[in-house]
C-alpha cells in the first residue's frame, strides 16, 4: 500500500476501470484499491470523480463505477441520519449466537478461497469486495451470528476501515438493511475466484443454505477481543496564538485549508478507539499516512479536554460523524455530488444526483 499523497494521486491519475461493470466482481478484476485512501479522508469520492472527468469523454461508459463510488456517500449519509449500530429496517431473522465463529477466527473454515483471503485480511488489513460478501455471508447467514460484533471485528482489521460503509454493508448481506439475505455458496466462490473445491459446507443449493442449520464447523462462536493500544506520542508545543486545525483518525487531506497558517493537530480520542478498536497493524498504517501533513501536532485527548486548553484558538474540523461532539467553525467534507440528502434507499438517492455529471 502507498502512503506518500504524490504516489496516492498517481493512482488515482492511473485509474483503469474500463472494464470495471463486466468483472469487478472476480479475482482479478478491475478493482482500485482506493478505499483506504477515501476512508481515511486523504481524498474524496469527489476528488475521484474530478480526476476522471477530466479524462473521460462519456461518463456512461464507466457508470457503474461511479454509482459504487456514489454508495460510500450514501452509506455516510445514512450514518449521519440513523443509529446504525442496531438493526436498520428489519429485525435480524434466526440469530443464535452473537460472536464470531472460532474457525472463521482460526483461519480454518476448510474453504481454501476464504481461509486465504482471512489471511489476507489479518496479514494486509484488505481483502476483495466480494470475499467481504462471502465472509459477512457465512457468519450471520450461515453461522447465524448476529452481525454487530463481527461488523466490529472486521473493521478492526481493515485498512480501509469505514463503520458507515462497513457496518451497512454487513446488514445489506444478513438482511436487516435490504429486502433479502445475501447467500454465497461454494458454485459461486469457485466461479469468480477460480477455484474447484468440492465437498465444503457451503457445496450446496442456495434454497438449502438458506434454511440449513449451522454447520458444525461454525458452531463454536468467540467474542474476539479488540483493544487498541495508542501509542506515546511527544508533541511540540501548539502557538495558542494561531488557529487550530483537527485532523482525525477519518481525515487526514493533506489539501485541507493547505494555505492557512495555522496548529495543524491528529486528535486521537481514547473513547473513539475504544468503542471502535483497531489493530496495530492498522493504526501504524493511518499514521504514515498522516505524515502527508506537514507540522502535523498528534496529540492523545478527547476533545472536550483538548478545546479547554484552547478556549481562546478558533478551531476547524470537517464534518464526520464521529465529531457531532466537536465544537467550533465545521467544513462540510467533499461530496461526490452537490445533492447530499437523505433518502431511504440507494437508488433514489442515485436516480435523484446522477443527472448532475450526465449520467
Amino acid at each position: 500500500m502507498k502512503t506518500n499523497y504524490q504516489e496516492i494521486i498517481k493512482i488515482i491519475s492511473d485509474l483503469d476501470i474500463k472494464n470495471y461493470h463486466q468483472n469487478r466482481n472476480y479475482a482479478d478484476g478491475s478493482i482500485t484499491k482506493i478505499s483506504p485512501y477515501i476512508s481515511r479522508g486523504i481524498i474524496s469520492t469527489k476528488f475521484v470523480l474530478e480526476s476522471l472527468k477530466e479524462r473521460t469523454d462519456n461518463l456512461t461508459l464507466i457508470g457503474k463505477f461511479l454509482q459504487e463510488l456514489a454508495w460510500r456517500d450514501y452509506w455516510q449519509i445514512v450514518w449521519q441520519k440513523k443509529n446504525i449500530n442496531v438493526d436498520l429496517k428489519h429485525v435480524q431473522k434466526n440469530v443464535v449466537n452473537f460472536g464470531v465463529p472460532e474457525n472463521i477466527l482460526n483461519r480454518s473454515t476448510g474453504i481454501n478461497v476464504i481461509d486465504k483471503a482471512l489471511d489476507d485480511l489479518f496479514s494486509f488489513g484488505y481483502i476483495h469486495n466480494h470475499l467481504r460478501m462471502y465472509i459477512a455471508s457465512i457468519v450471520c447467514n450461515i453461522g447465524k451470528c448476529h452481525w454487530h460484533i463481527p461488523a466490529k471485528w472486521f473493521y478492526y482489521h481493515l485498512i480501509d476501515g469505514d463503520w458507515g460503509s462497513n457496518a451497512l454493508s454487513w446488514q445489506w448481506v444478513c438482511g436487516t438493511n435490504s429486502s433479502k439475505k445475501y447467500i454465497a455458496n461454494q458454485e459461486n466462490i469457485n466461479k469468480f475466484f477460480y477455484d474447484k473445491q468440492k465437498n465444503t459446507f457451503l457445496d450446496k443449493s442456495y434454497n438449502y443454505l438458506s434454511n440449513c442449520k449451522i454447520p458444525n464447523i461454525l458452531e463454536n462462536v468467540k467474542t474476539p477481543n479488540l483493544k487498541t493500544e495508542i501509542p506515546h506520542v511527544n508533541c511540540k508545543p501548539i502557538d495558542k496564538k494561531k488557529p487550530i486545525l483537527i485532523y482525525n483518525y477519518y481525515n487526514i487531506d493533506p489539501l485541507w485549508r493547505k494555505n492557512l497558517n495555522a496548529n495543524r493537530v491528529l486528535l486521537l480520542e481514547p473513547s473513539i478507539f475504544e468503542e471502535y478498536p483497531i489493530s496495530d497493524k492498522v493504526f501504524k498504517k493511518f499514521l504514515k499516512l498522516s505524515k502527508n501533513i506537514p507540522g502535523l501536532k498528534i496529540i492523545k485527548s478527547e476533545f472536550g479536554s483538548f478545546a479547554k486548553d484552547y478556549s481562546d484558538s478558533k478551531i476547524y474540523y470537517k464534518e464526520h460523524p464521529f465529531n457531532t461532539h466537536y465544537k467550533g467553525i465545521c467544513d462540510q467534507r467533499d461530496w461526490m455530488f452537490k445533492n447530499h440528502s437523505f433518502y431511504p434507499s440507494f437508488y433514489k438517492f442515485w436516480n435523484a444526483s446522477k443527472n448532475e455529471i450526465g449520467l
